[in-house]
């Protein structure tokens, strides 16, 4: 922790950071479809990036035609792996058939909920894959320009990213008449400042254009208007780098992994009391059980978070949920952005929750009402009953359960609507007041 402490204060005298591939446990697996290349291949070499695997997806791309390649995703079941879980392939579709142009293709990499980590590895471990994968959404959906809006707080990502860009347009695989194809195509990172809410996509298209980071109102939807006014297809680091084995493999053997509802692989940020913390890729159906033993989880478990601050809280009985998108929504939770997050009993729930409230409270834009005062007023109510439980706590908790339903109903964004969430499970689940 001091070391931790020094580099905050002086990070010009911090120590070298350790390399990405640290942060996967599973390596060096040649069996990982998305974590594979993380560890094993330079980060820095495009050569070694091809012997490896890359660029075969666009090639096939290419040769399928825009139309062939939104069919392929189609086909795959691939869902988003922001937290969303929409239908990547109708998302490309929709963007694709506006007749309004330009089009763009904005990859979200301003990854602020807490707890996550996997963009960041794989933006530090494995940079051509993003901007292949990039360079094959925007053929798909007609785009000529994309854009990268990174979290501000990743500066090594930021490093490795601007070298992938350069290096692929000294090479022909961005700019003008890509690959000898007639497709012209470039990347322009944009960088955060710090804002979760820039997380959500109508924010951070205001954030590309110069305006505060606050979501419209939908609809219209960034398909229809996105960016600049303009058909705009928004998809995550992750998901984006899923379309590589979906057209390596073929939609047909990509959407046998997994589950039929939630297909392919997905990644995991495992962290708090577990022996191993990092970043695992499974097919979608293990259990969080089978992963929590993956991580070496430790004696005395009080309780999972799934899905970061947004997320809920699972019991240590509960660990039999299947870590699907169906499945975690019957346990009533959800799998968000694939945080999973484990609690011993050293840790006191009730600062915690307060801790996911200051959080909350901070975040909020300010735009509409039930989130600016609703996150306030749960964080004051969560701070009058830190120490108490039972009747005491009583009133606090009745107050809590309503603004938390304003907040869920009427809030303009994602924010306010979560902003609940893990309150709302430590107190059901938990019994975090009894």
């Amino acid at each position: 922790p001091d070391a931790v402490v020094r580099a905050a204060l002086t990070p010009e005298n911090a120590p070298e950071e350790p390399p990405a591939g640290l942060a996967v446990p599973q390596a060096p697996d040649p069996g990982l479809l998305l974590l594979g290349r993380v560890g094993t291949v330079d980060p820095a070499d495009l050569d070694d990036y091809r012997a490896h695997g890359g660029y075969t997806a666009l090639r096939r791309a290419f040769a399928l035609g825009p139309a062939g390649v939104i069919r392929e995703v189609t086909d795959s079941g691939l869902l988003g792996r922001g937290g969303a879980a929409f239908p990547t392939g109708r998302k490309w579709q929709a963007t694709a058939s506006q007749p309004d142009h330009p089009h763009y293709l904005v990859c979200n990499a301003d990854e602020s909920e807490p707890g996550t980590f996997k963009d960041r590895v794989l933006m530090e471990g494995d940079p051509y894959a993003l901007v292949e994968a990039m360079t094959i959404s925007a053929y798909a959906t007609g785009a000529r320009h994309g854009y990268l809006y990174l979290r501000g707080e990743y500066p090594r990502a930021l490093v490795r990213m601007e070298h992938a860009i350069a290096q692929a347009r000294a090479r022909g695989l961005l700019g003008d008449d890509i690959l000898g194809q007639g497709f012209s195509f470039d990347i322009e990172i944009r960088r955060g400042a710090g804002a979760y809410i820039c997380g959500e996509e109508t924010a951070l298209f205001n954030s590309i254009e110069g305006f505060r980071g606050e979501p419209r109102s939908k609809p219209p939807f960034p398909v229809e208007k996105g960016l600049f006014g303009r058909p705009t297809v928004a998809n995550n680091v992750e998901t984006l780098v899923n379309v590589l084995p979906v057209l390596t493999l073929g939609a047909q053997a990509y959407a046998a992994i997994g589950t039929g509802a939630s297909t392919g692989p997905k990644l995991f940020c495992v962290s708090g009391s577990v022996d191993r913390p990092g970043i695992y890729e499974l097919p979608f159906g293990a259990t969080l059980g089978e992963l929590l033993t993956l991580a070496g989880v430790r004696d005395g478990l009080r309780a999972v978070l799934l899905g970061g601050a947004a997320g809920g809280f699972v019991r240590p009985d509960e660990l039999d949920i299947p870590l699907t998108f169906e499945g975690t929504r019957e346990a009533g939770t959800t799998l968000g952005s694939g945080v999973v997050m484990a609690f011993d009993d050293t840790v006191p729930l009730p600062r915690l929750l307060l801790r996911i409230a200051e959080f909350f409270r901070d975040e909020s834009c300010g735009q509409c009402v039930p989130c600016r005062v609703g996150t306030v007023r749960q964080e004051e109510a969560l701070h009058r009953i830190a120490e108490r439980t039972g009747a005491d706590a009583a009133a606090d908790i009745t107050l809590l359960r309503e603004v938390g339903r304003a907040m869920r109903d009427a809030s303009i964004c994602g924010l306010g609507q979560t902003a609940w969430n893990a309150v709302e499970s430590a107190i059901d689940r938990l019994g975090a007041y009894e």
